[in-house]
């Protein structure tokens, strides 16, 4: 299972998409256009760590993000997709980014940074 992220680019809104709209000429819809689609990143390239860690441990992960936790610049959530499995941990500036999740081999952990966007790890 993907977790399909969309964003509207004049306010920033973002949404988790259950089902998308297959008609035509239709989507979702913030500040007068379409949502955009948000691919994520799998690669960190810069120093500023992005990229979820994932550490098995007995039948569970801990998915954590290395990264700054500052008002203006942190990680807002971690999630776990599988097929019937989405689970997502929330944070606030100040706190770690770590969240435990059930292990469940080739499910996705993702990411998601304020200024910086989607990141995506695969379990093995």
């Amino acid at each position: 299972m993907e977790l399909t992220i969309k964003k509207c680019s004049k306010c920033g809104a973002t949404v988790e998409v259950l089902r998308d709209c297959t008609c035509k000429n239709c989507g979702l819809n913030c500040c007068g256009e379409e949502m955009q689609t948000i691919k994520p990143n799998t690669v960190d390239a810069s120093v500023e760590k992005h990229k979820p860690q994932v550490a098995k441990i007995g039948n569970y992960v801990e998915v954590s993000v290395n990264h700054v936790m500052e008002n203006a610049h942190y990680i807002e959530w971690i999630a776990l997709a599988s097929d019937g499995i989405v689970g997502k941990k929330f944070f606030k500036a100040g706190e770690v980014a770590k969240a435990i999740f059930p292990y469940v081999k080739g499910s996705k952990v993702y990411g998601y940074c304020n200024l910086h966007g989607l990141w995506e790890t695969e379990i093995e």
